[in-house]
C-alpha cells in the first residue's frame, strides 16, 4: 500500500535510509562542483594580483593591451591599447588573462653572437 496512506509509522532507521540518496547527491555535488570552483577562484585572484606595469592583459570583453598604470587605492588598471595608444581604465576583476613581460633576466646562459 502507499506509504503516506498507511497507518504504520516509519522507524528512524528507515527514515535515514530513505534520505541517504539525497545526502549522497549533495556531498557529490559539493565535491565535484564547489571545491574545483574555489580552487580556480584562488588561481584567478593570484593571477590578477601579480599584474605589473608592462604586462600584456586580456579583458573579459576581449580587449587586449599593455598595462600602463596601476592604482592600488581603487583597484583599477590603465591599459594602453592599439597603435594610437588609447588608454582605458579597467577594474582588476575585468582581467581574464595575463601574459607576463619578458625581462630577459637569463643572461648567464646566453652566448654572444659570432661573426
Amino acid at each position: 500500500m502507499i506509504q503516506f496512506l498507511s497507518t504504520e509509522t516509519a522507524t528512524t532507521g528507515e527514515m535515514i535510509i530513505s534520505l541517504l540518496p539525497m545526502i549522497l547527491i549533495l556531498v557529490f555535488m559539493f565535491l565535484i562542483i564547489y571545491i574545483p570552483q574555489k580552487r580556480q577562484d584562488k588561481k584567478d585572484t593570484a593571477m590578477r594580483n601579480s599584474i605589473e606595469i608592462g604586462d600584456k592583459v586580456t579583458t573579459i570583453g576581449g580587449i587586449v593591451g599593455i598595462v600602463f598604470a596601476i592604482s592600488e587605492k581603487d583597484d583599477t588598471l590603465v591599459v594602453e591599447t592599439g597603435s594610437d595608444r588609447t588608454k582605458i581604465r579597467f577594474r582588476r576583476s575585468a582581467i581574464s588573462g595575463v601574459e607576463k613581460l619578458d625581462v630577459g633576466g637569463d643572461t648567464k646562459n646566453s652566448t654572444p653572437a659570432k661573426k
